[in-house]
């Protein structure tokens, strides 16, 4: 299983934010940013905090996605 953050991006271009507005609203750095942008990992203390900055549920931000060698 995978993490997807498509959500955060989307939510991002529907609030009209910017991945620089969010570091600075929710005290993060932007190597967060940057980890997320290739689906990694990030510690539950970086979505707890863009979760408080957005006033969203975690699952507004991220989903769990099959991995696609999972598949195969």
């Amino acid at each position: 299983m995978a993490v997807s953050y498509k959500r955060l991006w989307k939510l991002l271009i529907d609030r009209d934010m910017k991945k620089k507005d969010l570091c600075a609203k929710a005290g993060i750095s932007s190597a967060s940013i940057t980890k997320m942008g290739k689906n990694g990992h990030v510690t539950t203390e970086i979505l707890l905090k863009i979760c408080t900055a957005l006033d969203c549920k975690i699952e507004d931000i991220m989903e769990i996605v099959p991995d696609d060698k999972e598949n195969t």
